[in-house]
């Protein structure tokens, strides 16, 4: 069996591959290939291509894993791992050409259920400014090699970051969480690749980020590298339209954005 490293570096290698897959087609021109749960969820033949590409390397390289994918859905396999891919994690991002969108793999053991499994090893690749940020279980997380640690919270307040769903009868309740959230922020950012935001909570370039509705692969990978660098990760209970509360922030911020968040 592969080892914890040995899973890590394949996602990497994975990623990195499918990052350049997915900026090359950027450069060339993006065509929207369908919509998904709103007009403003869309897919790419980009995200497509990728997940095919990603789909085909482990297919070679570990064929008795099991897969779950954004666009091609779920595959169980025989070794207890499961690979968690989101090809073209801000595919909006990435429509319009904004630099913001990543290609997002972890590997967990146990249930492919985010609730049930472990992670493993995870890699989040930023192809668009060339970023790696990556994670294996016990061993720490890392932006290009170098180690990954949260910020400290100041007197100033966190910098906390979140999004919205794509479904328009949930947005007061995303605008009134955001108000329960301002008297924690110094600011708020709202970038639109959840992969990236948990990156960023590790990487100390915010303080928090919290968001209902997250898909398992949009915080697989993101979760881990989190943990590994010192921070926080959870979901609460679902809201009424069955969106689960996702939050990650530095532990000295974390219980008091998850409970303002999750108030009704």
């Amino acid at each position: 069996m592969a080892s914890d490293r040995d899973l890590h570096d394949l996602a990497l290698d994975i990623a990195r591959e499918a990052g350049a897959l997915a900026l090359r087609r950027r450069t060339e021109g993006v065509a929207i290939a369908a919509t998904k749960s709103a007009l403003a969820d869309i897919v790419t033949e980009a995200d497509r291509e990728v997940e095919a590409l990603v789909r085909a390397r482990l297919a070679a390289e570990a064929p008795r894993d099991g897969f779950l994918g954004e666009e091609t859905g779920a595959e169980v396999g025989e070794s207890g791992l499961t690979w968690v891919v989101d090809p073209v994690d801000g595919t909006v991002n990435y429509a319009y050409g904004m630099p913001q969108y990543a290609v997002s793999i972890a590997v967990v053991a146990g249930e492919p259920d985010p609730d049930r499994w472990e992670a493993v090893a995870a890699a989040v690749y930023a192809p668009a400014v060339d970023e790696m940020f990556h994670a294996v279980r016990h061993d720490g997380a890392y932006l290009d090699g170098a180690r990954l640690r949260v910020a400290e919270l100041t007197d100033a307040g966190g910098l906390i970051a979140t999004g919205f769903g794509y479904d328009p009868s949930t947005h007061a309740g995303d605008l009134a969480a955001v108000g329960r959230v301002l008297p924690l922020a110094r600011d708020l950012r709202r970038a639109g690749a959840a992969s990236l935001d948990l990156s960023y909570v590790a990487a100390g370039r915010l303080d928090g980020y919290f968001e209902r509705g997250l898909q398992p692969w949009d915080h697989a990978a993101g979760a881990l590298i989190v943990r590994e660098a010192g921070g926080r990760f959870g979901r609460g209970d679902a809201d009424a339209a069955g969106r689960v509360l996702n939050v990650a922030a530095a532990p000295e911020l974390y219980d008091r954005l998850f409970a303002a968040a999750l108030q009704p």
